[in-house]
């Protein structure tokens, strides 16, 4: 009788999930609350055909000539640059993520991130609990308006697209956006946006989100430049990864007012935060949860899991990532 393919789950998972993978696989799971360094990781790995990962267990090349059985890494982030890509396809590793099941839930946090960031919710809200409050008066915790503002979005993909429409249909704001490439018509009247340069968007946005994927060209893409480009009373919010802004370019900015506030789900080191974002009160700090709801966090792990499944069984997967061959 062939041996069952040996799995392991990189994260703590729902039990349905270790479940699901117990009815075709030997599965070793991690214990909750555990997060392997990059040597445990390797040494787990090197006896496994197949991997869940979450979006922060590296697989490059060093860990793949390490693990030479290994034929799957299955993500459940849309997320993946965790991943080498190039590495493993050419070690004929098949790299898996989970898109769609998140969208819209992601796109649901980030227009509360930004409602919370312009309205000054986190920062009042401390404010209070301090006890600080003590009459009211006509501008206490004055923010932004939202309606009819001018949304800005960085990143126009599944998710930005999502956000583009609670903002143009939702809160009739005028919606600018910046993509590598131009959508069609058809989506861009569905989003109700307009394309501009990433100049002009940074320039007429009164609120900024950046929903665009991690790539090293993307390190520090928003920075000093940016923010003088943006207006005083502009917000920016961060749930596309950390890394993407340079936070200690939006510290002095938020410190100087050149910008009104900022929102951040993601950071560069998470999930160690730079300290200097710990003194500044004009910042929403978030810890990665824009999808954080579980019916999307089942269904995220729920899809990586198939397309473990899938690929052992049948040699088809659902959300595929590079191309390499099946069993």
């Amino acid at each position: 009788m062939r041996q069952r393919p040996a799995i392991l789950i990189a994260r703590d998972v729902f039990p349905a999930v270790v479940e699901r993978l117990r009815e075709h696989f030997e599965v070793e799971t991690t214990p909750p609350g555990v997060v392997w360094s990059a040597v445990e990781f390797t040494e787990r790995l090197q006896d496994k055909d197949g991997v869940l990962t979450t979006g922060g267990e590296r697989i490059d090349a060093a860990l793949l000539a390490a693990c030479p059985r290994l034929k799957i890494a299955a993500n459940l982030a849309v997320g993946h640059n965790n991943f080498d890509l190039d590495a493993m396809t050419a070690a004929g590793v098949l790299a898996t993520n989970a898109p769609d099941v998140l969208t819209e839930t992601t796109a649901d946090f980030g227009f509360a991130l930004l409602m919370a960031t312009a309205r000054r919710i986190t920062e009042s809200e401390h404010f209070l609990r301090a006890g600080r409050w003590k009459q009211w008066s006509l501008d206490l915790f004055a923010g932004a308006d939202i309606h009819g503002t001018t949304l800005g979005i960085l990143g126009m993909g599944r998710i930005g697209q999502a956000i583009a429409r609670r903002g143009a249909h939702g809160f009739g704001m005028r919606v600018i956006y910046h993509n590598r490439s131009r959508l069609d018509a058809a989506k861009e009247a569905a989003c109700g946006a307009r394309y501009v340069s990433r100049d002009e968007l940074f320039a007429h946005a009164d609120h900024v989100v950046l929903v665009l994927p991690y790539t090293p060209a993307a390190h520090h893409t928003v920075g000093a430049a940016e923010f003088a480009l943006m207006k005083p009373g502009a917000t920016l919010v961060n749930i596309a990864r950390g890394g993407i802004v340079d936070e200690d370019a939006l510290v002095a900015a938020l410190r100087e007012r050149r910008i009104a506030a900022a929102g951040l789900d993601v950071f560069e080191g998470e999930p160690q935060v730079n300290p200097a974002l710990l003194t500044v009160p004009n910042v929403v700090l978030t810890p990665h949860i824009a999808s954080a709801t579980l019916p999307t966090r089942m269904a995220m792990a729920m899809l990586a899991a198939e397309n473990l499944i899938g690929f052992f069984t049948t040699g088809q997967v659902r959300t595929p990532l590079n191309r390499v061959s099946s069993v």
